[in-house]
């Protein structure tokens, strides 16, 4: 990987977080291939979700993701499916984030690469979102994944809903999926000793940029039944400006009025050190703390 001369990262969404034969296929697209790596991945039973990290050189990536939406194209029926997590397609969503010698512009040219394949060849409704995106009403994924599968079936017919790519229909089993060029986005999710989603969901559109939070965080509520409690699950989309310890320490305030506990919190996925870095500074009250100190990252350089 140190020979590399551009490593970009991709974040999958694939909506199968039960059947561990299905997420394995899934997966298999990604590993022994020559200039990828496969960083991690995890599936979520209640979300019914997989989030799969993955980088590489561009075009050898391009190739391994191409590979996984064909299979999960293949796998997943949306007919079938329900969790916790808003989905509109067997792959809901597709990042691309610049890590080492690219720009956010490779990105966004990559991610239109892979659009265009894709629904070319799977016959897949394609929308391009975040820095990709042909309009600023499609930026938001959370907009374009409205109304989920299910919806999707009418919505993708309104002329401000045609597909950037692909047939304007949704696809029978499939659905459409979001492909796009983002920051690195850490996705925390705060659990609460309650059952009671109401309340969940109460204080994350208290905590979430369009209810009037905090500018860089999407947040919802979400029903653990297994545990018996509830989660704020958060998508921090950038944590350069919005750090994960203010997001964690709102969550807290807002259930103070219910008397309800923070008991745990969790990251999905891989985190960027500097976003915890930034958080431990915080809490252990550091003065003048920088990322140079930490010795894996002067290691690293």
């Amino acid at each position: 990987m140190s020979n590399w001369n551009k490593i970009m990262e991709c974040v999958p969404n694939f909506s199968e977080g039960r059947d561990m034969a299905k997420i394995e296929k899934i997966v298999e697209s990604f590993r022994a291939k020559p200039d990828v790596k496969l960083l991690d991945y995890s599936n979520d039973e209640d979300h019914n979700r997989l989030v799969v990290t993955v980088v590489g050189e561009p075009e050898a990536l391009k190739k391994s993701i191409i590979e996984a939406i064909g299979c999960a194209v293949q796998l997943i029926d949306l007919n079938k499916h329900a969790g916790q997590h808003p989905r509109m397609g067997a792959v809901d969503v597709v990042p691309f984030i610049p890590i080492k010698g690219c720009t956010m512009e490779d990105a966004v040219a990559l991610s239109k690469e892979v659009a265009r394949e894709v629904s070319f060849r799977y016959n897949l409704p394609v929308f391009l979102y975040e820095k990709s995106a042909s309009a600023p009403h499609r930026e938001n994924l959370a907009a374009i994944r409205k109304g989920e599968f299910e919806g999707m079936a009418e919505k993708i017919k309104q002329p401000e809903w045609k597909p950037d790519f692909g047939p304007v229909e949704r696809h029978a089993t499939a659905g459409a999926v979001a492909i796009g060029a983002r920051m690195p986005l850490v996705a925390y999710n705060v659990n609460l000793g309650t059952n009671k989603l109401d309340i969940a969901i109460d204080i994350a559109k208290k905590i979430r940029f369009i209810g009037g939070g905090l500018r860089y965080c999407k947040a919802m509520g979400v029903d653990l039944r297994e545990r018996g409690i509830v989660q704020v699950s958060i998508n921090m989309t950038d944590y350069t400006h919005t750090a994960l310890y203010r997001a964690f320490e709102l969550v807290r305030v807002e259930a103070r009025r219910y008397g309800v506990p923070v008991i745990g919190s969790e990251i999905i996925g891989l985190v960027p050190m500097e976003a915890l870095i930034d958080t431990a500074s915080y809490y252990l009250g550091l003065e003048n703390f920088s990322i140079d100190q930490v010795l894996e990252s002067r290691i690293m350089e």
